[in-house]
This record gives C-alpha cells, structure tokens and sequence, in this order.
C-alpha cells in the first residue's frame, strides 16, 4: 500500500470517530439550540467526509 492510500484510510478513520463522539455524546450535551445545532451540521459534514473517503479510497483498491 503506498503512503496516499494509508493517508486516506488513516483520514477516514479519524472522521469516522469524530461522527462516533458527535452521535454519542455531544448532540445529546448540547444544552442549547445553537449548541444543538451546530453539532447537526458537523454531523452531516463528518458523514460526508467519511462517504467522500471512502470513494476515493475504493478508488485505489
């Protein structure tokens, strides 16, 4: 495997925990609307990341 595809796998691993924490505990923490908020679009943007990361690294394989 060279080094980009480990980049990618490593990346998508990394997004894929930080959606795992915002699903687990922080949309759930958030005490306010703006707070509740903000985590729903993170959320959405780690889902794409992930969807994204995964492409390019079928792309590879």
């Amino acid at each position: 495997m060279d080094n980009h595809l480990y980049n990618l796998m490593i990346q998508m691993v990394q997004e894929a925990k930080s959606l795992k924490r915002i699903e687990s505990n922080y949309l759930d923490e958030a005490d306010c609307d703006d707070c509740k908020a903000f985590w729903g679009k993170m959320k959405a943007d780690k889902e794409e990341h992930v969807a994204d990361l995964e492409k390019l690294i079928k792309g590879h394989i």
